[in-house]
């Protein structure tokens, strides 16, 4: 079923005794998706970098992805974290180009973005940028390949950086549980080792040692960093000649110095690591049970894909599978399945089950349940329909699947290529084309009592472990479980109803493009009723069967008071949860939903293949009609939420400080205390007397878009109204105009900061940050173009000095804020080296040092500059997610300006450099006449003094400290809202 393209300029190796070793050439099969235009070269430079060229006439953004075959399995004992340290450091300087951050600059210029990230095994660099700057890009990139500086003075401050970044993940319990996971592994293995690396490892022991760690950095580049380890995928807009010639040119003079792969044969665990089961205290609220086996590596036989089968079984959610019973028992929230941490050596089949109070005192039936389910599969055969249903699902999904950012499919392909052959780069194992019995039943064959790791989860456990994980400081316990006793668990378990899935109704069949003659570049209203207003825009540009819908029910009472917040999130939690075992098969088949609350009401949200949308929708809107509230569900939602907001004070620093800043700007947002409180006290029966009150008055937005027909999407919403308003068993009721929610936004003093300062939640966080917001206007053209204009210029000069060079902590960024249409400039800093009102002052050093820098900028840099913001607004949408989500915007804030990016870019042309100079005298600089700031300070763990200091001080001259959030808000005026009611809206 799938589309070959063949390609030529695969390499093979130079003949013997040639002098300069040339690109040979010979045919290859890649395969890619069949709607997938873009052209595929691979080849490999004499210096064995391999290479793919990919020429696509029409991405607005060029790429590249440099994958790097060494990963922290490399790291030296003792040195822990030096192949990701390396990975930082190579981003500052260059022979060639040898000032510091001059790459990052360029990139951030012109319209692109940089990042990398180390993993087992390999480290991957990636940018994008505006097209006509890839030469420029990818000359600079060449450069960390080939002749990196590593400076004493950055390679200490950037020792700073990995330390701020460890110290950001210590509180993290993904971060925590994957490395005790590690830990309880072979000593003798690399998967044991910790990754990230400190302060400690990097710079204290090796001292200890008498290492000097740049030499040991520059020794580890030197001897692993080999041009035959690498992998570059190259995307541009020119020819593949073109982009073939540009490679050559800018990566032949990486070293090859015959440095053999890698390989880390055997397996982490020995046998006293399995037959475990390990009780760990995590640091938020709620009882997670992960059930690890070590299994053959799916990567050895990913064309026939055992894994993918199994997990598609294991980790079902429709009626008679594990979750299914679990959910009816009260036992889960949710449940996953399927390879986790893998290489081509090793592999782990993991299955992780969130529990409720109740399953946490069941966990014995819940492993008990499982391994009965895998006794299931293991003697049920297994059956060809099933790996049918699972191949036209991957393989619709294949050739079917949405255009990405560039830079998105750079970086995968260049990870596909360390593992997979050319011809199966593009695909890799996410067809499984081959059915094989045999190896599905290998996998299933592991999945055994004597092969397991139990790993569970709980703040119940305090008090009760007797071990403490070096790295994070997880305390945890082990005991033994051997099969006997797992087996009695299999036995005691409840006598229930598992069975295999039943045929999935939900599989497209038509993939047809609907012949749309309405060629319309902007949505258009089509229907206009008391009850609904439908927006509609076919798809003109991706010509793929799939459709996006949104449904915004605005209902007034939904968010009056914290009670009717929550109860609605209740409500939409609980519908998700009863179309569960439903729905479940359309996720799987490629057809989407989500019903979530938001500031008006609640939204439905649909977006995948159209073939079967009608089915689904109609069975959400008829459960929202025929909704029933079950008691033992709600009890089961209610716990879910409360854990949600206990988890509240675990949330990073400088997650609080925007939480802070939300309550404080938005009308009408509830404090998450008050909101807990509230829950506390609610009943299944106030759920049911609310909702035929909030349903009362409800007014229904609705966008639909892609592969859709005009009289079908009014055939949808006269049906939606039909079940919803106009039936005699109704709870709808129409919304009339004056009574249609605005979201307005504080407006800040002209001339004055606003300072809030608060302890962390968690006072055993040690960091500290600061969220410092400047608000400058309301949705206005040449302003909204002067601000994006002045935060891509000034964006990595202060990334550059407030992180590369002051250190103050690994998040230090300046970027835009945009509330319902109120913009401005926010500085966001997580740092344990100075306190919140320390970073403040380090902010406003660093405008008076930019404001130089911008009065001095050079004609050509400005105009580069908006070049820049020009090209990133002229790019085409990816997808219809991405079209739709722009739309969507401009219909739900009330602005309708679907025209708005090609009126910026013409605003953008007229633009004058003194107008820019302008623009951030009055409203940015230090000082500046027109300037409104809003501080929020969060103070960690080491500066608690600090923060007594300020509540305490009297505030500065042309200061506001504010004490309490909600008078605050009251006192100030607000911006106007651009929605008025469905009548009023201009069209």
């Amino acid at each position: 079923m799938d589309s070959r393209l063949r390609e030529v300029d695969v390499p093979s190796e130079p003949a013997g005794g040639a002098s300069a070793p040339a690109i040979a050439k010979v045919e290859v099969e890649v395969t890619k998706p069949r709607n997938d235009r873009r052209g595929y070269r691979r080849v490999v430079l004499p210096n064995a970098l391999e290479c793919l060229l990919i020429s696509d006439p029409d991405t607005d953004k060029a790429a590249a992805s440099m994958n790097v075959s060494v990963g922290y399995f490399c790291d030296p004992d003792g040195m822990e974290g030096l192949a990701h340290f390396l990975e930082h450091m190579l981003f500052y300087a260059s022979e060639k180009y040898p000032i510091e951050d001059s790459y990052s600059k360029y990139i951030a210029e012109h319209g692109g973005s940089t990042n990398a990230f180390t993993t087992s095994e390999h480290t991957n660099f990636y940018f994008d940028v505006n097209n006509d700057s890839l030469d420029d890009a990818l000359d600079r990139f060449a450069q960390f390949f080939i002749k990196p500086l590593m400076s004493p003075d950055a390679t200490l401050r950037e020792i700073k950086a990995v330390d701020s970044e460890n110290q950001k993940n210590l509180l993290s319990d993904p971060w925590r549980m994957s490395q005790l996971q590690k830990h309880l592994c072979s000593n003798n293995h690399p998967y044991h080792k910790f990754s990230t690396g400190n302060w400690d490892t990097l710079e204290v022991k090796p001292k200890e040692k008498g290492l000097d760690t740049r030499a040991e950095l520059i020794n580890f580049y030197d001897s692993h960093y080999s041009a035959n380890l690498m992998q570059l995928v190259v995307y541009g807009k020119d020819s593949l000649d073109n982009i073939q010639t540009l490679v050559e040119s800018k990566f032949c003079d990486i070293k090859n110095v015959g440095r053999k792969h890698f390989s880390f044969p055997g397996h982490p665990c020995s046998s006293k690591d399995l037959q475990i089961l390990v009780k760990a205290v995590p640091i938020k609220q709620g009882h997670t049970l992960r059930i690890l086996w070590p299994i053959t590596p799916n990567v050895r036989h990913y064309k026939e894909g055992p894994c993918k089968y199994v997990s598609h079984l294991i980790g079902h959610e429709g009626e008679g599978s594990l979750f299914y019973i679990l959910k009816k028992l009260g036992w889960a929230m949710s449940l996953e399945a399927g390879e986790g941490d893998w290489s081509y050596e090793f592999s782990f089949f993991s299955v992780v089950i969130q529990l409720t109070d109740v399953g946490q005192e069941h966990m014995e039936d819940v492993v008990g349940l499982l391994f009965r389910y895998i006794t299931l599969l293991q003697t049920s055969g297994t059956p060809k329909w099933i790996f049918d249903e699972l191949l036209s699902i991957c393989e619709t999904g294949f050739h079917y699947r949405d255009k990405s950012p560039p830079m998105n499919y750079v970086v995968n392909i260049s990870s596909n290529m360390q593992i997979f052959p050319p011809e199966d780069w593009l695909i890799a194992s996410s067809v499984p084309s081959k059915f094989s019995p045999d190896a599905i039943q290998k996998v299933l064959n592991e999945l055994t009592t004597e092969n397991v790791r139990i790993f569970w989860e709980s703040k119940l456990f305090e008090g009760q472990t007797d071990l403490t994980e070096p790295w994070y400081g997880t305390s945890y316990s082990v005991e033994a479980v051997p099969p006997s006793i797992m087996q009695k668990w299999v036995e005691n378990a409840p006598n229930e109803d598992l069975h295999l899935p039943k045929p999935n109704i939900f599989i497209p069949t038509d993939l047809s493009l609907k012949n749309v003659e309405e060629k319309a570049s902007f949505p258009c209203m089509l229907r206009k009723t008391p009850f609904s207003r439908l927006w509609y825009k076919p798809d003109t540009m991706f010509f793929t069967p799939k459709v996006f819908i949104k449904m915004d029910f605005h209902c007034p009472l939904s968010n009056s008071s914290p009670e009717s917040s929550v109860l609605t999130d209740v409500f939409t939690r609980l519908l998700t949860d009863y179309l569960n075992d439903y729905a479940y098969d359309a996720e799987v088949a490629g057809l989407y939903y989500a019903v979530r609350p938001n500031d008006t009401g609640f939204q439905v949200t649909m977006v995948g293949y159209n073939d079967k949308m009608r089915t689904l929708l109609d069975t959400v809107i008829g459960k929202i009609a025929d909704f029933e509230v079950k008691i033992d569900r709600f009890s089961v939602i209610k716990e879910t939420i409360t854990k949600g907001y206990e988890n509240f004070k675990f949330r990073q620093p400088y997650q609080q400080a925007m939480y802070n800043c939300t309550l404080i700007l938005e009308e009408q947002t509830w404090p998450w205390d008050e909101e807990l409180a509230a829950l506390s006290n609610l009943e299944a029966r106030n759920l049911e007397d609310f909702l035929p009150r909030m349903l009362a008055k409800t007014f229904i937005e609705c966008y639909f878009a892609g592969n859709i027909e005009p009289s079908e999407a009014e055939s949808v919403v006269q049906h939606i109204e039909g079940t919803l308003f106009n039936s005699s068993t109704s709870v709808c009721k129409s919304l009339p105009p004056s009574q249609h929610l605005t979201k307005r936004i504080v407006k800040l003093e002209r001339g004055l900061r606003y300072y809030y300062p608060a302890m962390c939640l968690n006072q055993q966080d040690e960091n500290s940050s600061l969220l410092h917001y400047i608000q400058i206007h309301q949705d206005d053209l040449k302003q909204n173009v002067l601000l994006e204009l002045l935060a891509v210029v000034a964006k990595q000069p202060a990334f550059h000095q407030l992180r590369s060079v002051e250190q103050l902590g690994y998040i230090a960024l300046l970027r835009q804020r945009n509330d319902s249409g109120v913009r401005g400039l926010q500085f966001i800093i997580q740092s344990t080296v100075k306190d919140p009102s320390n970073l403040d002052a380090r902010v406003e050093a660093f405008l008076k040092m930019f404001e130089v820098t911008l009065h001095e900028m050079p004609d050509a840099e400005f105009k580069s500059n908006v070049n820049a913001v020009i090209d990133m607004k002229r790019e085409k949408y990816k997808n219809i997610r991405e079209e739709s989500a722009f739309f969507w915007g401009e219909i739900s804030q009330g602005t309708l300006k679907f025209d708005r990016k090609e009126a910026e870019v013409a605003a953008l042309g007229e633009l004058k450099k003194e107008e820019l100079i302008e623009f951030f005298d009055n409203y940015v600089k230090v000082g500046a006449p027109e300037k409104k700031i809003l501080s929020i300070q969060i103070y960690g763990g080491l500066h608690a003094s600090e923060y007594e200091k300020i509540v305490h001080d009297v505030p500065p001259p042309h200061s506001h400290r504010i004490t309490d959030i909600f008078s605050f808000r009251r006192s100030r005026p607000l911006y106007g809202s651009f929605k008025g009611g469905a009548g009023q809206m201009k069209l």
